[in-house]
Parts: structure tokens; C-alpha cells; sequence
């Protein structure tokens, strides 16, 4: 009797840990095609206003090379802050990571570190195609907005021609697919006040959110 409980309560465990949703994994490769070395590295949750502490500790991440982050919390939605070895910085605002597999800054690709004291391998390169849906989430009205590849020498028409793009709302980003995954973007706001997004990859996601 006691070996019929046992084996019936081990069945129900497995069919609840069977039933049970995955949870949603916010982990990334970090991909450093820039052509500059990283010094610093910073995620943290879009929630929260403070970076927290340098992900890449007492390593750099050379050009060429990727490192894999596995963040402390769970959210999706990041941001992400690296700091050039000339002191430029760039950041990705409003990433899903649970979209993505790349957080990608600059416009190549090259070898792998798959964290402390990992060793250097090949890995593949950004590719498919840049096309994405931008959404408005910086809190004002946009009247006007520029997406390009990072190859183009000219911003091309205003995305949202005669319309404005308000809190919350999106629009469809066409790009064509010509190998390169990384793309600029320009808005400018109702107040004319102007900003802008460099060396954005957006082949591994299908969304990005403008904060």
C-alpha cells in the first residue's frame, strides 16, 4: 500500500512540473562590433533608474567578441549601458531580452567569451532581416521619425509622413534585407527637441521600445 502512495505521488509531481510554464529567460550575448574596446558594461531592469554595478567587473570586452550575460533578475524588459576605452558611451533602452538572443553595439560580428575565465570561439555572425515595429514609449508625442540601415549615408523620408506617433502607439519599420542588422534612428519630438539611436540590432528582435 505504502508503494502505490508513493509511486501515485511521485506521478502527480511529474505531471505538475510538466504543466507548469516555463519562465521566460532574459539571458544575452553581449556582442561588441564596434571596433573599440568595451571598458564597461551596465543592465538593469527599465523599472529602475541606477545602473548597478559593471557587469564586466576587471575584464574588458575586446572589438570582435561577445559575452554572455545571465542577469541577476527577471525581468524582460532592459536597458543596457557600455563604455567605450576612449570614454564615448552608448546605450540600448527598453530591450526584450526574452525576444532576443544578441544585444548587439556596433555593426559586425566576431569571436565569443562565454563569460569569466571562458575561452575565445567562434561564433556566428548578426544576420536576417533589420525590419521591426517601433513603439513609443518615451511618454511625448513624436512628429517625426528616421530609421535607416547603419550602412545608409542619409536618414530617408520621415517614417510618419502628415501622422504624429503618441504615447503607446507603433508603427511598422521596413527595412530591406541586405545583410547588415544594425540601424539608426533620429525622432523628433512636438517641442522640436531632437534625439538619437545609433548602431541599434534589430534582426534578433521584432519590436523596440523608444524611452
Amino acid at each position: 500500500m505504502r508503494r502505490a502512495f508513493v509511486a501515485a505521488f511521485t506521478l502527480v509531481v511529474a505531471l505538475c512540473a510538466t504543466a507548469a510554464p516555463a519562465r521566460a529567460q532574459n539571458r544575452f550575448w553581449l556582442v561588441n562590433a564596434s571596433g573599440m574596446t568595451i571598458q564597461e558594461a551596465y543592465v538593469s531592469p527599465s523599472r529602475l533608474s541606477s545602473w548597478g554595478p559593471d557587469i564586466l567587473g576587471a575584464s574588458v570586452l575586446p572589438a570582435g567578441q561577445q559575452v554572455w550575460v545571465t542577469p541577476h533578475f527577471g525581468d524582460c524588459i532592459l536597458d543596457v549601458r557600455v563604455r567605450y576605452a576612449n570614454g564615448a558611451e552608448d546605450t540600448r533602452m527598453g530591450v526584450n531580452a526574452c525576444r532576443l538572443s544578441r544585444i548587439v553595439f556596433g555593426g559586425g560580428a566576431g569571436a565569443s567569451v562565454g563569460g569569466a575565465g571562458a575561452s575565445i570561439s567562434p561564433a556566428p555572425g548578426v544576420a536576417g532581416n533589420p525590419s521591426f515595429t517601433f513603439v513609443n514609449q518615451s511618454g511625448a508625442t513624436i512628429r517625426e521619425l528616421y530609421v535607416s540601415l547603419s550602412s545608409d549615408r542619409n536618414w530617408g523620408p520621415d517614417r510618419l509622413g502628415a501622422n504624429v506617433l503618441s504615447p503607446g502607439q507603433s508603427v511598422s519599420i521596413s527595412l530591406p534585407v541586405t545583410g547588415v542588422c544594425t540601424v539608426d534612428m533620429r525622432v523628433v519630438y512636438m517641442n522640436g527637441a531632437a534625439a538619437e539611436r545609433r548602431g541599434v540590432e534589430t534582426c534578433s528582435i521584432t519590436s523596440y521600445g523608444w524611452r
